[in-house]
């Protein structure tokens, strides 16, 4: 799996993809999605879906696939790399998404929750891949939210496939489960080679597994925390974790444009008082009905 393009640039999402089968332009195929790292402080999430004729689904069983998280890191590599060269039978892609683009999004004024940018992804994953010429009939999905709500949201973009959004689906469905192989062994790549573009330098595995209650983790981010920047790249700036750390050990910064809104806020807000006291100054106002159209009182003719 090459990540080259990714660590080259990390900042931006990225998207990897096998070549696409023969047959599963010609058959009718069954598509599985499935994330790895939603929950994690540190490092990309990443989403991932496999592909392969119906007519072959006891094939796929062969291979062992199940939930990643269930398996090594070893038996996933060993896994991918058999999913990897049957070519024949599956195909596969995986988008990275950067923790910077998760950041980015969920603190902007208008805010992406996680379930969005989750939704988003897989959906850019089916529609990519039914635009390589893929012919998929149906979808499994492994739930994110409401799984009632995400599959009829996905049904109406897709009305044509049949679509099952369910909990633990990788545990369920084989192809959901080879889903999640690719999208874990991406993650596991990314996170291990990751390039620090602030110039920190890392031993391997030094800042554990990414998830907040990692000692390692809860280390790296003590140690690697600018009191006026924050955090690097490499972490969610919207996670609480991190959130929690910069209210408490960096620098409060107060920006002159916000206290400069604030105040002409205050002065140009009339008081609700005003609203209820009658004005008497001997000038009626007339109604914009009439201001709009240009109409004048004619008292004579």
């Amino acid at each position: 799996m090459d990540q080259t393009g990714f660590e080259q640039d990390n900042t931006k999402n990225f998207i990897i993809e096998s070549d696409v089968p023969e047959c599963t332009m010609k058959d009718p195929c069954w598509l599985g999605i499935d994330e790895a790292g939603r929950g994690p402080v540190l490092g990309p999430m990443v989403y991932g879906t496999c592909y392969s004729p119906i007519s072959m689904k006891e094939d796929l069983k062969t291979l062992g696939f199940a939930d990643s998280k269930t398996l090594t890191e070893e038996k996933r590599d060993s896994i991918f790399e058999k999913l990897n060269d049957a070519k024949h039978l599956i195909g596969w892609m995986v988008e990275i998404i950067s923790p910077h683009n998760i950041s980015t999004n969920m603190l902007r004024r208008a805010k992406v929750n996680l379930n969005i940018l989750s939704h988003d992804c897989a959906i850019r994953l089916i529609q990519r891949v039914l635009d390589r010429g893929v012919n998929v009939k149906e979808i499994y999905v492994d739930t994110v939210g409401d799984p009632a709500k995400y599959q009829a949201k996905l049904k109406e973009l897709f009305p044509e496939i049949d679509i099952t959004v369910a909990a633990k689906a990788d545990a369920n469905y084989e192809i959901v489960g080879a889903a999640s192989i690719c999208a874990k062994v991406a993650r596991d790549k990314a996170v291990k080679r990751w390039i620090f573009n602030e110039g920190i330098e890392m031993e391997d595995n030094e800042y554990g597994s990414g998830y907040p209650g990692d000692p390692n983790t809860k280390k790296f981010l003590m140690n690697n925390m600018d009191k006026v920047f924050g955090f690097p790249s490499f972490v969610r700036f919207s996670w609480s974790t991190a959130d929690k750390l910069i209210e408490e050990h960096c620098v409060n910064v107060s920006w002159e444009d916000d206290d400069e809104e604030e105040n002409m806020a205050v002065k140009n807000t009339p008081s609700v008082v005003s609203f209820f006291t009658k004005k008497d100054d001997g000038h009626l106002e007339r109604h914009r009905f009439f201001k709009d159209r240009c109409l004048i009182s004619v008292d004579k003719l």
